[in-house]
């Protein structure tokens, strides 16, 4: 299972996106402080933030904003100023992408 998972993985997720994440962090450290203070005091917001990078990318098409709207959903992930905040799994048996993945349209094919 370990090894499946390793071979999942270097095709569904990206090593190098988390390094440019992980690098603009260490810059923000310096630029704007320690996000537990910035966040937990909501000297910065977070989703409002997240949404301006996303319109951002939408209009530029700099992939460099997709690593800052991934850096504001980990921080309102570790410091959420959202009222209802929490984290529950969803199996409610519905996707919630906008689309349809290969393996939907699998089974939507077989069960014509």
């Amino acid at each position: 299972m370990i090894e499946e998972n390793k071979k999942i993985l270097k095709t569904e997720y990206s090593e190098e996106f988390d390094k440019l994440r992980k690098d603009r962090m260490i810059v923000s450290f310096y630029k704007y402080g320690p996000l537990q203070i910035n966040y937990s005091e909501s000297l910065i917001k977070a989703i409002e933030s997240l949404e301006k990078r996303l319109e951002m990318y939408k209009s530029t098409g700099n992939t460099e904003f997709l690593c800052d709207i991934a850096n504001f959903a980990m921080i309102e992930f570790m410091c959420p100023q959202h009222p209802l905040a929490h984290f529950k799994v969803l199996d409610d048996g519905k996707s919630h992408i906008v689309g349809m993945g290969i393996n939907e349209i699998k089974v939507f094919k077989e069960d014509e």
